[in-house]
């Protein structure tokens, strides 16, 4: 790949030692010694040099009274290995935007979708060994504003790479919205061929930190060789670069706003742990959906939905206002506790019932179960219409319920669709070790 990306000082030296993107380069400075592949430089300075390191950060390192020699032609696209392609399995990465395919604009220090699923690939060079990896760019959109009508394009590219003879498809996607699009994947399939694995990164693809190249890395390994037919996402497991974790798609959040492992499985276990030097996937549990003959898509939504966060004093006229004026069919209420809101909503949860929406009950823990029959409180909702959605996160159950409505108009067969455990959304025993306990020793 030409040196397009890199201008002045660092430009000069890479072109007189005949360095191209891809290649292995050494460069010496003050006593330190820096080896790794040349990398796509975005600096605004124009005597840095970007390389990527054995342990998969990049460095960028200014050639101003610097050695810099080439060590090994590689370029892009060519296997690191002597190892033909006839023994590689077809992945393919459907990008939609998001941290991973984006850059800082470093002049203005935001952070832009810009990059290509094939300069992504670029900076991991490494992928050639694992895998033949194609790539299409669905579109270039950061998560927030990620619709319904994404999912469906989405879910369709999904079975199209499945029908062409995909073994794993991975999902390029912003970190924010992703356990949306995750669920929406999840109850769009009644079966796969193999894994459907969402990624993306807390930090973009051209800063030293980023999250991206192992990210993206372990996603490939886990596309081509994992054993289960479901949509994960897969993250950094840890705050360093040991492993990343495949959290089923329906029983997964972004719990942090910025660290690299900030995504948890709630009241779940991770179905695998990835172990991205090593090409190793480590199963977690056995209670995986296998991989089916034939991918089976059924994606439909309605969105005409509402989450509906309770909080100490919030306005009952609210549910009237949803389901009478903005035609709602159907209202998740994130509740406290075991599943409750102030009993002022009683008389407004009856008269929603009673126009046919369905009135579903998560709790704001996000951790266990909704029980309504503890208390009266929750007993009273439940006999107001109010259905208990055992331990779904409310997102999850608000993607299912969209999905179930474009489906059922039958209110009392769409509770029971709320209720039936379609991707794995609902778990019926919960162990000790589902819930984080945090050490301040």
């Amino acid at each position: 790949m030409p040196l397009e990306s890199y201008k002045g000082k660092a430009l000069d030296v890479l072109s007189q030692i005949g360095a191209e993107i891809g290649d292995i380069i050494e460069i010496e400075k003050e006593k330190v010694r820096v080896k790794g592949i040349l990398m796509p430089s975005y600096s605004k300075d124009d005597d840095i040099v970007v390389v990527k390191m054995d342990n998969g950060y990049n460095v960028g390192v200014s050639v101003e009274n610097a050695s810099v020699k080439l060590v090994e032609k590689r370029g892009l696209g060519k296997p690191l290995t002597g190892k033909g392609d006839n023994r590689k399995g077809e992945v393919k990465i459907i990008s939609t935007g998001g941290t991973i395919v984006s850059k800082v604009e470093y002049e203005t220090g935001a952070v832009r979708p810009a990059l290509t699923t094939e300069e992504i690939v670029q900076f991991l060079p490494e992928i050639n060994e694992i895998a033949k990896v194609s790539s299409e760019i669905l579109f270039s959109i950061l998560s927030e504003n990620m619709t319904p009508e994404n999912w469906v394009k989405i879910a369709e590219s999904v079975k199209k790479a499945f029908d062409e003879g995909s073994l794993g498809v991975i999902v390029a996607h912003g970190t924010d919205t992703m356990a949306y699009t995750a669920s929406a994947l999840a109850f769009s399939f009644k079966g796969l061929q193999g894994p459907v694995v969402l990624v993306g990164s807390q930090r973009s693809s051209d800063r030293p930190s980023s999250d991206s190249p192992i990210n993206l890395l372990s996603s490939v390994i886990l596309a081509k060789s994992a054993p289960f037919g479901e949509v994960v996402v897969n993250m950094h497991g840890e705050s360093s670069d040991t492993y990343t974790l495949a959290h089923r798609g329906v029983k997964v959040r972004k719990m942090h706003t910025s660290r690299r492992d900030a995504f948890q499985s709630i009241n779940d276990r991770p179905l695998a742990k990835v172990f991205w030097r090593e090409r190793e996937v480590k199963l977690l549990r056995s209670d995986f959906f296998p991989k089916r003959e034939e991918s089976v898509l059924d994606s439909k939504f309605d969105n005409r939905v509402f989450l509906l966060k309770y909080y100490p004093g919030m306005d009952p006229s609210i549910v009237e206002y949803l389901v009478e004026e903005k035609d709602v069919r159907g209202i998740i209420i994130e509740g406290t506790g075991l599943g409750h809101t102030s009993t002022q909503f009683l008389e407004e949860f009856r008269k929603a019932s009673r126009e046919g929406a369905f009135l579903g009950m998560t709790s704001q823990c996000l951790f266990g179960r909704v029980n309504m029959n503890v208390y009266t409180t929750g007993r009273l909702l439940q006999q107001a219409g109010v259905v208990p959605l055992e331990d779904m996160l409310p997102e999850v159950a608000l993607v299912k319920l969209m999905w179930v409505l474009a489906h059922e108009d039958d209110v009392d067969k769409v509770r029971s669709l709320m209720l039936t455990n379609m991707a794995g959304e609902i778990n019926y025993r919960h162990s000790v070790d589902f819930y984080p306990r945090w050490n301040y020793e």
